[in-house]
């Protein structure tokens, strides 16, 4: 069976190193399973995601020669690959969540959730202690008259373990590690975890390729895909880029960003010195994508964080 990758980036700016990375080990990794690749536009935050960043995210993508299958201008079978288009599929599951007593409303202010005394893991993410969990629906009524609440999937005492594509076995407790979960936010903003098992489900996805901060993530995604009864799909993490200094890539490092990148250099080059950095080019030599399919293999990429040595984007070979 071929393989269903996705790339399902954020557009809340101009693509960076990190993204270009993302969407160079997606394509490799389905292709060389003969498989094709689905494009995603995960813009729930449409005040910090508008089109415009889309369309350039896609032209983007073009220029690179990380073209896609199935996706936005391509066609597929779905009405959109817009996550702000498709509230009303995230809302329905939601519902068939509620009607199985898995979802309650949650009060806590943001504050309330960074406090001191709460519980945090060691990424720094909040631990939910479950606060709102026992209110009984007179509070839930006289609270709901103050605030809109947000959301939360409950969640069971559980340690959920998987086997990823590079990382190797990783495992939470569910309750201990995260928490009940968000679903949908206090503003109507449905969560990030909800959508993307919702979308990759319906979608046909069959490997999901992300950095690995986004790992702690999987035993949830993994939790709601058995309670949706879907089979999820084969998770493969790789190491984030850093700045130079040991700092994360972000759209603030503007020297990283493919609007002054693509003035500096080839598609080809930018692609060799990224196929460089993740450990299937041993000298940066600049080729076109379908020139790595040949050279890529899972086993060759780091295991730990990698630092983008400093001068490497700057200037021609």
């Amino acid at each position: 069976m071929s393989a269903l990758g996705r790339f399902a980036p954020s557009p809340s700016g101009r693509i960076h190193l990190g993204n270009i990375l993302c969407a160079l080990l997606v394509w490799l990794s389905a292709k060389q399973k003969d498989g094709e690749v689905l494009l995603r536009i995960e813009d729930l935050d449409t005040a910090r995601c508008p089109k415009k960043y889309a369309d350039q995210m896609c032209a983007d993508l073009h220029w690179l020669g990380l073209d896609w299958d199935i996706g936005p201008g391509v066609g597929g079978s779905e009405r959109s690959y817009y996550q702000s288009e498709r509230s009303a599929i995230y809302q329905a599951v939601l519902e068939e969540l509620k009607r199985r007593d898995l979802v309650y409303p949650c009060f806590c202010t943001r504050a309330e959730l960074h406090a001191a005394s709460a519980p945090h893991r060691e990424d720094g993410q909040v631990v939910y202690a479950g606060t709102c969990r026992t209110l009984s629906t007179s509070e839930v009524q006289e609270r709901t008259k103050l605030r809109t609440p947000a959301l939360r999937l409950k969640v069971p005492e559980e340690t959920w373990a998987f086997t990823d594509g590079h990382m190797g076995t990783y495992e939470e407790n569910l309750a201990k590690d995260c928490g009940d979960f968000l679903l949908r936010r206090s503003d109507g903003m449905f969560a990030y975890q909800l959508a993307v098992v919702v979308d990759d489900a319906a979608m046909g996805v069959t490997e999901v390729v992300r950095g690995a901060d986004l790992l702690p993530s999987t035993p949830r995604q993994l939790y709601l895909y058995h309670l949706l009864g879907r089979t999820p799909p084969k998770f493969y993490h790789f190491p984030l880029l850093l700045t130079s200094d040991g700092r994360r890539l972000s759209k603030r490092n503007a020297d990283a960003g493919l609007d002054l990148l693509a003035e500096r250099m080839t598609p080809e080059e930018i692609l060799g010195k990224l196929a460089y950095l993740a450990g299937f080019n041993p000298s940066a030599e600049p080729k076109g994508v379908r020139e790595w399919l040949a050279d890529f293999d899972w086993a060759k990429v780091p295991m730990q964080d990698i630092c983008i040595p400093a001068g490497l984007f700057l200037k021609r070979n």
